[in-house]
């Protein structure tokens, strides 16, 4: 009944996606290739996470 109370895991990955990608273009621009290297792979599980939750919805 109050299923729009509760709050949707996607958008969050979403946004915990986006900011990681953000933070490794920022290091990116710094020159801290080891740090991007990082956060890109963290971000790579974050999108697995996101891929299987879409893939249990449908």
């Amino acid at each position: 009944m109050f299923s729009f109370l509760k709050p949707d895991p996607l958008k969050a990955l979403r946004k915990s996606y986006d900011q990681k990608l953000e933070q490794a273009m920022q290091a990116q621009r710094k020159g801290d290739i080891k740090t991007y290297s990082l956060l890109t792979a963290e971000s790579e599980v974050i999108w697995q996470q996101i891929e299987a939750i879409q893939k249990n919805q449908t």
